[in-house]
């Protein structure tokens, strides 16, 4: 019996040249840049709370009449974890919609796409790089306390 190599096959399936295609393809596009949206609202929240966690305890701990804690570290490094998880999932996201971009302009899709390639360009994807320097610079500021 012989054995079926998924990656020999020629086509998948049949890419039509339609309007319904067509439409179909930037429904897909539009998914894509709204996913990577919500990565980036979650990282904002990871990242920001993160911050204030560290910010607050550190203020609280300062204030006169306020027992000490038992390990005053803990908000520090639940802090640096929430940053580094925001920090990580915006390097996660960012890769998942460079390769869902690549797919959409692979060699059977480019057709139906009915655009050049960069005719449908964001700044979601400058908005996240800079938000991950943000975060990681967040992060580096609560390691070395210069805040």
């Amino acid at each position: 019996m012989e054995k079926l190599n998924p990656d020999a096959a020629p086509d998948r399936f049949e890419v039509k040249t339609t309007a319904e295609s067509h439409f179909s393809w930037l429904r897909t596009r539009l998914s894509l840049e709204r996913t990577m949206m919500s990565w980036v609202r979650t990282a904002i929240s990871l990242i920001g709370f993160g911050f204030t966690i560290v910010q607050f305890f550190e203020r609280l701990q300062q204030t006169p009449g306020i027992a000490a804690p038992f390990f005053p570290e803990a908000p520090r490094y639940l802090g640096l974890s929430l940053i580094a998880c925001g920090v990580a999932a915006l390097v996660i996201s960012i890769w998942q919609y460079e390769w869902g971009l690549r797919y959409l302009w692979a060699g059977e899709f480019a057709g139906i796409a009915g655009v050049r390639r960069g005719g449908l360009q964001t700044p979601l994807l400058a908005v996240a790089i800079a938000l991950g320097l943000i975060g990681t610079l967040a992060f580096f500021a609560v390691v070395f306390r210069l805040t």
